[in-house]
This record gives C-alpha cells, sequence and structure tokens, in this order.
C-alpha cells in the first residue's frame, strides 16, 4: 500500500483504493471539471447550431475539431489548470468557463465564441448536467456490469443446483424442504427486478438560467424558443429535460435512483447474511488459498470474510444512499447550498457499493456445496412430512387432519417408523397410501427443481 493510501481518510481511498477504480474518472474532482467542461462546450456548439442566435455564426470545420478536441482530450494536466485558475476565481464553475477561453486561444472565430461562454446560464445549469452525467455513467459503465457479473453466477449456481434438497428453516425452525437452486433462483429473481428498477430510473436535468424562468434567455433573444432549445440540448446529453424548476434541479430522480439503489443493496444483505448462515451450517464450504489465514489465534477457521466484509459496505452505501434521498429534495426557497457539498459524496456511496459486489463475486466464487451435511439434515427431518400427510387427509375428508398430525409431531422426535405406521391407519385410496408410504424428506420439494432450472 503506497504512503498516499495509507494516509487516506475514507477506505475508498485507502484500503480499497483499487478497488473503486472504475469509479475515479467519474466521481473524482478531476471527473466532475471534465463533466462541466464537456456541458459547456455542447452547449457553445448547440448555441452556433441555432439559427436563432444570429450573432454567433456557424462554428467552421476547423472550430468544431478544435471545440471537440478540448472533451475528447481532457487531461489531468488540464484538471489542474482550472483548480489552479479557481484559487483567482473563487468560483470553480467560472475557473472551468475560463479554461476554455485559455484552450481557445485568439483568432478570427474565437472572440465571439468566448462571448457566448456561459451564455445565460447559472453555475447550477453547469452542475446539475455534470452530475446527471456522472450518475448515468456510474450506473451504466461500472454498477450495471458488476450487477450482472453477480447475477449470472448466481443463475448458473442455480441451475447447477436446482435438483439438490435443501431443509428450509422458518422462523430459524425445520419447515418444509426446498432445494439449494430454488433459493439461489429467489434471489436471481428479486435482484433482476431490482436491477430493472435501477435501470429504469429516469435522469434529468434543467438549462433554465438562475431561477429556471430563462430570465437572461428571453430579453436577450425574445423570438427564440428557450423551453425547445434548452430541451433538446439536455436530450442530445441522453438525458431527460425538467423545464420546471428554481435554480436547481429538484433532485427527486437524485432520490429515486438512490432508492433504488438501496432497495437492490438491500437484497445484497439479505442474501449474504443467508450465505452466511449457510457456511455455519456446513452447506457451503470455502476454497482457500494455502497461505491465507482464517485467525490469527484458531488456525481451524475459514472465516466467512467476503459475505461480512459486502454486507459492512453495503450498509455504508444505504447509510449515505438514504440521506442523500431525504436530503436532496429539499431546498430553501430557490436555491441554497446544501444540497452542493452532499452530491460530492455520491462516489463514496457507490464506491461501497462496487466494495460490496466485488467482495459477492469472490465469496461466491469460493463457495464449493457440501451434499453430505446438506443431505444428512434434510433426510433425518421427518417431521416435515406432516405437512404432506396431513394435507392429503384433508382431500379424502378425514376429520381434523391438522390436529391429528400436530398430535402426533410437536414437542416429539419423529422418525421414519413413526410417520409410516400412522400413514398405514389412514382411509384413503391405497395409490395415495402408497405414494406417501413412499415418500421422504428429499423427495418433498415440490416444484423447487423445475422453478430453479426456470430462472
Amino acid at each position: 500500500m503506497k504512503v498516499a493510501t495509507l494516509r487516506a481518510l475514507s477506505p475508498t481511498d485507502g484500503r480499497y483504493a483499487d478497488k473503486v477504480n472504475g469509479l475515479r474518472n467519474i466521481f473524482s474532482e478531476y471527473g466532475l471539471i471534465r463533466f462541466r467542461v464537456l456541458v459547456e462546450v455542447r452547449w457553445l456548439q448547440r448555441l452556433a447550431d441555432d439559427t436563432d442566435i444570429s450573432e454567433l455564426e456557424p462554428l467552421s470545420s476547423v472550430m468544431k475539431d478544435v471545440l471537440n478536441h478540448i472533451v475528447d482530450d481532457f487531461s489531468l494536466d488540464d484538471a489542474e489548470r482550472v483548480k489552479a485558475i479557481e484559487t483567482t476565481t473563487n468560483h470553480d464553475v467560472k475557473a472551468v468557463e475560463y479554461l476554455i477561453r485559455e484552450k481557445l486561444g485568439d483568432g478570427p472565430e474565437t472572440q465571439s465564441l468566448k462571448d457566448f461562454l456561459h451564455f445565460a446560464c447559472t453555475s447550477e445549469d453547469i452542475n446539475n448536467l455534470a452530475y446527471a452525467l456522472m450518475l448515468r455513467a456510474a450506473r451504466s459503465d461500472v454498477l450495471m456490469p458488476q450487477m450482472r457479473e453477480l447475477r449470472n453466477k448466481l443463475k448458473s449456481m442455480a441451475h447447477r443446483y436446482a435438483d439438490l434438497p435443501m431443509l428450509s428453516r422458518t422462523h430459524g425452525q425445520t419447515a418444509s424442504p426446498t432445494t439449494m437452486g430454488k433459493e439461489l433462483a429467489n434471489v436471481v429473481a428479486r435482484l433482476q427486478r431490482a436491477e430493472q428498477q435501477f435501470a429504469g430510473v429516469a435522469i434529468l436535468g434543467k438549462f433554465n438560467g438562475a431561477v429556471g424562468n430563462y430570465n437572461a434567455h428571453a430579453i436577450a433573444y425574445p423570438d427564440a424558443d428557450w423551453p425547445e432549445i434548452s430541451g433538446r440540448f439536455i436530450e442530445s446529453l441522453g438525458l431527460q429535460a425538467n423545464p420546471y424548476t428554481t435554480q436547481i434541479e429538484p433532485h427527486d430522480w437524485t432520490a429515486e435512483y438512490s432508492h433504488a439503489l438501496l432497495r437492490y443493496n438491500t437484497i445484497l444483505v439479505d442474501f449474504a447474511r443467508d450465505v452466511w448462515g449457510y457456511i455455519s451450517l456446513g452447506y457451503f464450504k470455502q476454497k482457500v488459498a494455502q497461505n491465507e489465514v482464517g485467525s490469527s489465534t484458531m488456525p481451524h477457521k475459514v472465516n466467512p470474510i467476503d459475505f461480512e466484509n459486502a454486507e459492512g459496505n453495503l450498509g455504508m452505501a444505504n447509510a449515505m444512499l438514504g440521506h442523500f434521498a431525504e436530503k436532496l429534495p429539499i431546498s430553501r426557497w430557490q436555491r441554497d447550498l446544501t444540497d452542493s457539498t452532499v452530491q460530492r459524496n455520491f462516489g463514496v456511496a457507490a464506491g461501497y457499493v462496487v466494495i460490496a459486489l466485488q467482495s459477492l463475486l469472490k465469496g461466491v466464487g469460493k463457495l464449493q456445496i457440501n451434499d453430505e451435511a446438506i443431505h444428512a439434515d434434510v433426510a433425518g427431518a421427518w417431521e416435515v412430512l406432516a405437512e404432506a400427510v396431513q394435507t392429503v387427509m384433508r382431500r379424502y375428508g378425514i376429520p381434523e387432519p391438522y390436529e391429528k398430525l400436530k398430535a402426533l409431531t410437536r414437542g416429539t422426535a419423529v422418525t421414519r417408523e413413526t410417520l409410516l405406521d400412522f400413514i398405514g391407519t389412514l382411509e384413503i385410496p391405497d395409490a395415495e397410501k402408497q405414494r406417501l408410504l413412499e415418500l421422504s424428506p428429499e423427495a418433498y420439494i415440490g416444484l423447487a427443481a423445475e422453478q430453479a432450472r426456470d430462472i
């Protein structure tokens, strides 16, 4: 670990720094500046293309290339130059404008372009689109691919263990059998739905000036259709226009995004705890590296650290996501600045999610099924067939079936012989009696195997 990471305040930039590298160009200060530059340049290009803006000539092919290179070739040196300018301006967005002015240089086309930089904009016009682009990129380029990878691994396991009988536990007590594959299929189905909801959150943006009314736009060019121009510009960035705002986009979509991700994470917490329990029961063994240490004092231990790590980091992410969702949609009058410092933590929350996803991917990859332990658990649980027997008794009109099985099974050890003797006394068709006599706990899995294979 480098000295820089050893001195980091946040684990996302310290212990887990390598795990979140995919987020750095998106959520870092560099990433924020880069997206601000993109928005400023694209707005300038949009104005130059609009015939209503008569004082701004259409861009030459050379100037189009110049502007595109400012965006496409944006570098760490450029970001550092913006920070240097900010020491003078004491304004981060204005510093971006001045960088672009420097990049444009002096030429026959540049003076009019410089005058139209940041035209009719408030800083929040730039910032809200920059953050929208950041959250969209994090979702599509980092989070969703890892979500799919985890779900596909679990789906593969669901198919592989579709027919493996396993004892259920409801309220921690012995319950009707299932299969390991079906339990994994349950998780896959939940994750798939949560992913769809997360992916479906519309990402909105505003570009309507200081208080959302196109005041400056309309005074300069009263005949231009500014809502239409603004809307098309926002859509050109791959975002959805929000025409009704104050100075800030109200962040309702950010709350939806945060809540959708929080709900997805909560499913993973549930999964991590269940696997932790199954490891404790011996249902799963864990592959370990030769020199890996499970406990500093107990050599025999192989701790389920990947699932514990995931649970802890998901909790950190959810605490932050919950705050985003509750705080960001609230702003005093036309704006206050409390959203700004909070939004700068988007990357930290996303980082904890990524760390958790990688821990789960690693942990799932180490799992080895322990058929012997699973079989021993379910094979000795003859009491679970009480449900099967009393349900068939109901079909054939035998009175008080539940009560009779309750008297037979509750508080006593139920053996195969106990159950077979009871079945032998039932006045039901011979074929049905024979079917019950041949039934075993391992075979009493309903449609679990089919459901697992169908996921």
